[in-house]
């Protein structure tokens, strides 16, 4: 009969990349104090990476040795597991779309779930929760345009929107100008430059 820890490992080995685990996900495998255990020795023999308090994912095999999983596809889990909507943070939206040179030294996603940190390997992330309108259209181009707007402000927004629009197809400029009306009044106002450009 396999132990707790050996079960945990083929579960966790059967996930794809950045699958994330928790304790009570395990309880089919044993009385939560053991699943408990096993997590904790796991991760003390690098079997298990700890992301966050009570949550792991499985490190990925390489030739080269473990790597921590993708922050990608830990975040896109996380989302899926959750229900949250998750995108990239403004800064890193126009980081994207070539609207800004600056690389955030962690990587910043935006949610509507809590503010929380993860720990991937040497990587640090954060969830930051935002206001609901800055999360449209999470994973398309007009809505990481959206984003960089908003990262941008009201003061530089009108330039950011001439340099953005170029880069843009007539549908996703299309898009962006379908989300003004959940943008405030300053972003809505130079969105509604593309209705008549």
């Amino acid at each position: 009969m396999r132990t707790t820890s050996e079960a945990i490992k083929a579960y966790a080995a059967a996930l794809p990349e950045g699958a994330t685990l928790s304790a009570k996900e395990l309880l089919h495998l044993g009385e939560r104090a053991a699943i408990d255990q096993a997590l904790s020795r796991l991760v003390k023999r690098g079997e298990l990476m700890r992301v966050r308090r009570g949550l792991f994912a499985l490190p990925v095999k390489t030739r080269f040795g473990a790597r921590a999983p993708s922050v990608e596809a830990v975040v896109e889990n996380i989302a899926k597991t959750t229900g949250e909507r998750v995108s990239l943070s403004g800064a890193s939206a126009a980081n994207m779309l070539g609207l800004s040179t600056q690389n955030p030294s962690r990587q910043i996603y935006w949610t509507s779930g809590p503010s929380r940190y993860l720990k991937l390997g040497a990587q640090s992330v954060e969830l930051k929760h935002v206001p609901s309108w800055q999360l449209r259209a999470p994973n398309s181009r007009a809505g990481h345009a959206f984003r960089a707007l908003a990262y941008f402000g009201k003061s530089e927004a009108g330039e950011a929107l001439g340099r953005i629009k170029s880069q843009l197809s007539e549908d996703e400029r299309r898009e962006l100008l379908a989300l003004r009306a959940s943008a405030p009044t300053w972003m809505a106002k130079e969105l509604s430059t593309l209705a008549v450009a």
